[in-house]
């Protein structure tokens, strides 16, 4: 057995500075329908060639955007994450320059709302159009997961600085998450855009929670009523062994380890808001099935609960988050730092200062992704330098063969 020692602090610190050095802006997995060819060759018209230029950028190990032309530029959803770590490395790192830069980023995130008057409400959707095989959805259409990051981030901020423009703008967003409200038969959900009547767990408890806070802010009783519907429904389609599905379609029956913290953070948010311990009994079966479907002994973050490819940042981020948010024992606090220690021996590029997308068995692909990875794994290692006090030891194994 070995021992290893890493900073969260100093790492997420030249994370942030690579970031920071490009603005910012950065590429997406999903940002391939930006490319400037795809439009000049007209393919944008046809669904199936959407999809399969999509996927083709997404999965590639070699990244081709600049040879098609698609843009570097800012997701809301990734500075939304910046700043949720900013106000992290604030609580224990005060730094004035630093706050300044936040404020910034909050006000360029208010002034990327989608229209206004037309959704009526504060809210925020990628910067790409997004195309799947059951949908379709183009640039400036409103999504809950990212508007429920936006809030948070907003709310966080506002509270640090006083500001009040942002702590009304994350309230406000709790009425367009809810106006997502929907009931389908017996079910009632959130839906994850407008329109779009997909029941997906992590997106209708993470609208669940930012309406209850909204709820608890104003005293909106129809808004806490739906969002404990909500949370309820979500609750009671819980796996007898703790586990969630994806959604309720029959291409959403996977079970994967950032959604399922996706929910039990959501859970707890919900409680939280409302000042009930209903769901803690159903955060605790989840979060024991997650403790005991997502690790290896090593601390490898598996990224399906019956298999551990893809290697994926962004799947020890929430790791790191649902450990240290969710779980926060001593174990918790113990396997966070067995997870920070093996994702930094095996996703972590020093020279670069910057974590790898995924690796497989045989491949990695290093391409950088600002909000799937960077910005994820900046959010998780300042808290975790937050959070963690004092020096974190994590035994762990020495490093194994990549078998599952």
């Amino acid at each position: 057995m070995s021992q290893t020692r890493f900073d969260a602090a100093i790492i997420a610190d030249a994370v942030l500075a690579g970031c920071r050095g490009n603005g910012y802006a950065g590429d997406d997995p999903f940002d391939g329908l930006n490319s400037a060819l795809f439009r000049t060759l007209r393919l944008h018209t046809f669904p199936f060639a959407r999809v399969a230029w999509l996927q083709f950028h997404k999965r590639s190990p070699i990244n081709f955007r600049r040879v098609v032309g698609v843009p570097q530029k800012r997701n809301p959803k990734g500075i939304a994450l910046i700043l949720l770590g900013m106000m992290e490395r604030e609580k224990n790192q005060p730094c004035t320059d630093r706050l300044a830069e936040a404020v910034a980023l909050g006000d360029w995130l208010l002034s990327e709302r989608c229209d206004r008057t037309r959704w009526k409400h504060s809210a925020w959707g990628y910067h790409f159009d997004w195309a799947a095989r059951a949908f379709f959805v183009p640039t400036g259409t409103p999504n809950a997961i990212t508007t429920c990051y936006v809030a948070r981030a907003l709310y966080a901020l506002g509270s640090a600085t006083g500001e009040r423009r942002f702590t009304e703008a994350a309230v406000d967003a709790g009425y367009f998450l809810d106006d997502l409200y929907k009931e389908r038969g017996a079910k009632a959900y959130y839906g994850y855009i407008p329109g779009e009547d997909a029941f997906v767990h992590n997106a209708s408890l993470w609208a669940a929670a930012l309406v209850s806070e909204t709820a608890s802010r104003t005293g909106d009783y129809g808004l806490q009523r739906r969002s404990l519907r909500v949370a309820r429904q979500s609750a009671s389609m819980q796996r007898p062994d703790g586990a969630w599905l994806y959604g309720t379609r029959s291409h959403h029956a996977f079970v994967d380890g950032f959604h399922t913290g996706y929910n039990l953070e959501a859970l707890r948010l919900i409680g939280m808001a409302h000042k009930t311990d209903e769901f803690a009994a159903v955060v605790e079966h989840g979060l024991s099935f997650y403790r005991r479907s997502f690790f290896l002994k090593d601390g490898t973050v598996k990224y399906y609960d019956a298999k551990v490819w893809p290697l994926d940042t962004h799947s020890v981020s929430q790791a790191l988050i649902t450990l240290l948010t969710v779980g926060e024992t001593a174990d918790d606090l113990r396997l966070a730092g067995a997870v920070l220690n093996r994702a930094i021996e095996t996703l972590y590029l020093p020279a670069k200062t910057r974590f790898v997308y995924q690796r497989n068995r045989f491949t990695t692909n290093r391409i950088n992704y600002l909000r799937w990875t960077q910005a994820w794994a900046f959010y998780s290692l300042a808290l975790y330098a937050s959070r963690a006090t004092g020096e974190i030891e994590s035994t762990h194994m020495k490093a194994t063969s990549w078998r599952e």
